[in-house]
């Protein structure tokens, strides 16, 4: 009878866990993952790796949660935790103009664990922002003091509406997100309004975050001594272009840029990676996509191992100057795959 009953509990949990980790499942067919899906237990996960992340002091995991895309509709909010509970503590989000919910979503858990997290949001310098366009101020133009102030009104307006989405009154560092204009970067004016916010409390460091001309904006903040951190859009083959969704042409590949990447590290700016494998993904109907891509830049005992496309690309950006990469996670596999790949694969290329 014992036995019995005991043999009923274990069915019951397995059909509970299979519920709880369908999504796993009906994806991969592997019943291992559906069951890490619904446990979600980080127990046997190596030690997450950390780097002090520019002139802020703080020791920052190497991975970065982007909750901005993966918190939009919720879709992650199960993620925060066990992410937190493996040694993430850098969370990075954006503006509801553009994350539509996902500041909300992120406000409880920060309520938790705000003392113990790096906690990053961004906003462009414009009114009106979508997928396809830069918005009011274009990459090249000269930007006059009307337009920088403006500008930083209007940053400054996106802020204060980030602190009450995420119910705080501090934010760690807030970026100048979609920076494509270096004499943005360097304005004064909008120095300025950061440096009246963290007068005010608001927050505490400076950053941009880009993925046009991501270079020259990079050695404009690098110029100006006053930002403390850059999120940039880097792969194995060089700057990447979100425009074109395809590596900016022209540019050199990421051994090449590192004097770049030093120079701007010299200036106290720590280096945050981003679309590091955007170029792997992708619709072959709609042209692009390319798992292969960055092959030709890893050396043979990377590419017969048994590391992901997207696993080999964090990995290499890590491992060739970067202090961090930022990853959208929005399932459960996505955030052991790139995990294993921050705080183990780079040893490939060691």
């Amino acid at each position: 009878m014992t036995q019995l009953k005991l043999n009923r509990r274990s069915l019951i949990k397995s059909v509970s866990m299979l519920a709880a980790g369908g999504s796993a499942l009906m994806k991969t067919g592997n019943l291992t993952a559906a069951e890490e899906e619904a446990t979600q237990s980080v127990n046997q996960w190596p030690d997450m790796q950390y780097r002090t992340l520019g002139n802020t002091g703080f020791k920052g995991s190497r991975l970065v949660f982007g909750c901005g895309a993966a918190l939009s509709h919720g879709q992650a909010n199960n993620l925060l935790e066990p992410a937190f509970e493996s040694g993430i503590n850098v969370f990075d989000v954006g503006y509801s103009g553009y994350y539509r919910g996902a500041e909300r979503n992120l406000a409880p858990f920060v309520k938790k664990h705000g003392d113990d997290i790096f906690l990053i949001s961004k906003a462009p310098v414009i009114s009106t922002f979508d997928r396809w366009t830069v918005g009011d101020i274009k990459a090249t133009q000269t930007v006059n003091t009307a337009q920088a102030r403006q500008a930083a009104a209007i940053w400054t307006k996106h802020m204060n509406k980030s602190l009450k989405e995420l119910d705080v009154e501090h934010i760690d560092a807030y970026y100048l997100m979609a920076s494509n204009n270096p004499a943005v970067v360097k304005s004064e004016e909008i120095y300025k309004a950061f440096s009246t916010a963290k007068t005010a409390g608001k927050v505490s460091y400076f950053g941009i975050s880009t993925h046009e001309q991501a270079e020259e904006c990079l050695l404009a903040a690098a110029e100006t001594g006053w930002y403390s951190l850059a999120q940039i859009a880097i792969t194995p083959q060089g700057w990447y272009d979100l425009a074109s969704r395809k590596t900016r042409k022209g540019s050199k590949d990421m051994i090449s840029l590192r004097p770049v990447l030093d120079q701007a590290r010299d200036a106290g700016i720590g280096l945050i990676g981003m679309k590091a494998g955007r170029l792997l993904a992708g619709r072959w109907f709609a042209g692009w996509g390319a798992p292969d891509a960055f092959d030709s830049h890893y050396p043979e005992k990377v590419k017969q191992g048994d590391l992901t496309a997207f696993q080999r690309s964090y990995a290499y950006v890590l491992a060739h100057g970067l202090d961090a990469v930022n990853a959208d996670m929005q399932h459960w596999q996505h955030l052991k795959e790139n995990f294993i790949a921050a705080t183990t694969a780079q040893t490939y290329f060691v």
